[in-house]
């Protein structure tokens, strides 16, 4: 089972290289598509996906080169069409999609800033959020997430230790 802020991947889609650092888009499990995101690879524990993607990126590779390409030259504006609407999608995301927030599912810094996954009231979609923008808009799930990761230790348990290597007072 993962640990609270770890999720686990279903399969790798793509693959790039930015400031020099191989960089994977996952599908998550348990997540809709529009959650997919851009992972470092050293912050990756699947090597068994990675290696496969990797086999399946040299497959297309040796296929592509027996057979002439045959797609129509319009081809990239469909495409470049398709990822124009999903930024589109993908703007409405977290707070400006107007919902409430439910819960904190878990927490990530790979992007270098606190993000938080957040569910929300009425919808079975998380979204990652800022932990700056979560703490000014709903504290109150901030602090429910961060309690119920909180362990406490026994005052009363340190003050017998610390007694009983005291020395008697004179």
């Amino acid at each position: 089972m993962s640990e609270p802020g770890e999720y686990s991947v279903e399969r790798i889609e793509d693959k790039r290289i930015c400031n020099g650092r191989t960089e994977y888009f996952l599908k998550w499990k348990g997540y809709p598509r529009s959650e997919n995101s851009w992972e470092p690879e050293e912050n990756l524990d699947c090597p068994d996906l990675i290696a496969a993607f990797e086999e399946s990126l040299k497959t297309k590779k040796v296929e592509g080169k027996k057979r002439p390409t045959t797609t129509p030259v319009n081809d990239t504006k469909v495409k470049r069409k398709a990822v124009e609407e999903e930024r589109e999608n993908r703007r409405t995301m977290g707070f400006d999609r107007g919902l409430e927030p439910s819960k904190i599912l878990g927490a990530t810094d790979s992007s270098g800033e606190l993000m938080f996954l957040m569910k929300w009231k009425g919808s079975d979609e998380a979204d990652l959020v800022p932990a700056k923008q979560a703490n000014v808009k709903c504290p109150q799930v901030v602090i429910q997430f961060y309690e119920e990761r909180l362990t406490w230790h026994s005052a009363n348990a340190e003050e017998d230790k610390n007694s009983t290597s005291k020395e008697p007072a004179e």
